[in-house]
């Protein structure tokens, strides 16, 4: 681990660099500030994201953008019902040689990059979606019994349609899981679409530059981990998530009467890079108690579920997590 004045040395100089590609990113990206900064935050974690809106709100195009601002290679699979496992890890096909022998042949699919764009990942099959959980977790998949290396980095970017949209599927738990963060993209206000309804119908598109390499996004990785967290931040993380359990003796009553399962041990891991990133991006060399408030949502909403009782009486999972936050932030603030 680095000393305390190198580190900080690299962090600011990390932190200039990351002004930098968010500004080559501002080139093709008109607003939606807060879902390019949950996106960098899930890159500079070493983690996956999952981008949750409805057609048309460029997430594609941010997907892609982030491939060239990172100097990532990506690949991009549409996701559709006859979508099978196959097409996305590859599969082994026998040849005949010249002589007459025969052999098999590995051909890779679109998972062996460093950027996968998950196309509405929703709209295949649970067990095409599976397909992606170990590589998602170990950064290698297993074909014909052969563990198979990903290319390092490795992120999954996906975009979601709604669960109430026709001829979707919903994500499995486990796969939930292993996204780092949920990112919900709204629609842009007036003065916003206003900047893109101009930028997108002259004769000229703008375009985003390479800013990082793949090696220098490992390395950034690296000095995210390396970032100090104090210990009321490191007690808020645990407050939160654990308050967020129905079976935990001291969690919320609203907790335990309207919450069905709640964030598991990759949920505080996640709180806790994400806050180091986010304060990163932001210019600070360490996060703080409203780094978690205000990540809350994006780490917590896809790791838990209200009962059906709840959702009947008209109960929102977002308007709880909020409550509990506002509760346990008042309460580290004020120790």
């Amino acid at each position: 681990m680095a000393d305390p004045e190198t580190l900080v040395t690299e962090i600011e100089a990390l932190g200039a660099k990351l002004a930098e590609a968010k500004a080559s990113i501002a080139q093709r990206i008109i607003g939606q500030e807060a879902v390019v900064d949950l996106s960098l935050s899930a890159m500079l974690s070493g983690g996956h994201a999952l981008l949750m809106g409805l057609p048309g709100l460029g997430k594609t195009l941010l997907v892609d953008t982030l491939s060239t601002v990172m100097g990532l290679s990506a690949n991009r699979i549409q996701f559709t019902p006859d979508l099978m496992p196959a097409d996305i890890l590859g599969s082994e096909v026998l040849e005949t040689s010249d002589d007459g022998s025969r052999n098999f042949r590995f051909i890779e699919g679109p998972i062996f990059c460093q950027l996968l764009m998950a196309d509405e990942i929703n709209r295949a099959s649970p067990r095409t979606q599976s397909a992606l959980l170990q590589a998602m977790q170990e950064r290698e998949v297993t074909i014909a019994g052969e563990h198979r290396p990903l290319p390092a980095p490795f992120h999954v970017l996906a975009t979601q349609n709604p669960i109430e949209q026709e001829g979707t599927y919903p994500l499995p738990e486990a796969q939930l899981d292993r996204f780092l963060v949920k990112i919900d993209v709204p629609y842009p206000d007036r003065e916003t679409e206003r900047g893109i309804l101009i930028a997108t119908t002259g004769t000229e598109e703008a375009k985003s530059t390479e800013v990082f390499t793949a090696a220098e996004l490992i390395r950034a990785q690296g000095i995210v981990r390396q970032m100090p967290v104090g210990e009321a931040v490191v007690e808020a993380i645990l407050d939160l998530v654990r308050a967020c359990r129905p079976d935990e003796p001291d969690a919320p009553e609203m907790v335990k009467n309207s919450v069905a399962w709640g964030p598991g041990p990759r949920a505080a891991q996640a709180l806790m890079l994400t806050a180091r990133a986010r304060s990163l991006l932001d210019g600070r060399l360490s996060p703080s108690i409203d780094d978690i408030a205000a990540l809350a949502r994006p780490v917590l909403s896809h790791r838990m579920a209200l009962t059906f009782a709840a959702r009947a009486e008209g109960a929102v999972l977002e308007q709880v997590i909020d409550e509990v936050t506002a509760r346990v932030t008042r309460v580290e603030a004020a120790a």
